[in-house]
């Protein structure tokens, strides 16, 4: 009768879930952290960028350097390297600037963006753990008088965890190592 009872409150909890827990768990914790995290491939491509940007910069400045101290035999060579120095170090500075701006305003915004995502799914975790307890604690009445008092002076831990470790000390269960 108690196996029955159990059954039933954990079938009824299952389709609970289902029904109330599951579709605001996706629509307030699941789909907005899902939505923050697809934003920070498009960031470390940003980053990537500019790392390759700072690589141009610096072979076009490695390039002027050269030029400047062993001079070649065409004085237009200088001038073109320093114009695509010139040219790389605006577009680095550009890109630098920009991550340097926008970066920390995104992650300062990651809290007051995953805050209420986070208290709603302490809330469902909590409307869950009530209505199981709630649940759960009316199948105790099912149980022997005995069983019941059992359970309230901590005799059934005992007792379970008894079990265990005569499991554990089985060799298939290779837990005994």
């Amino acid at each position: 009768m108690a196996a029955n009872a159990y059954k039933r409150a954990v079938e009824e909890m299952e389709g609970s879930v289902a029904r109330g827990i599951d579709a605001p768990y996706r629509a307030t914790v699941l789909d907005p952290v899902g939505k923050l995290c697809s934003y920070w491939p498009e960031v470390n491509n940003a980053i990537s960028k500019r790392n390759k940007k700072l690589l141009d910069f610096d072979s076009a400045r490695t390039k002027v350097r050269k030029l400047t101290e062993k001079p070649a035999d065409d004085p237009s060579k200088l001038d073109k390297a320093e114009q695509e120095l010139e040219q790389a170090t605006e577009i680095f500075e550009m890109m630098n600037n920009q991550l340097m701006s926008d970066l920390p305003q995104l992650l300062d915004l990651r809290i007051p963006y995953l805050d209420p995502s986070f208290e709603c799914m302490v809330r469902i975790q909590s409307h869950f753990a009530t209505d199981g307890y709630e649940k759960l604690g009316g199948v105790q009445r099912y149980f022997a008088e005995g069983v019941r008092e059992d359970y309230a002076a901590g005799g059934l831990d005992a007792q379970v965890e008894g079990c265990l470790q005569e499991m554990r000390e089985l060799s298939i269960c290779g837990l005994n190592a």
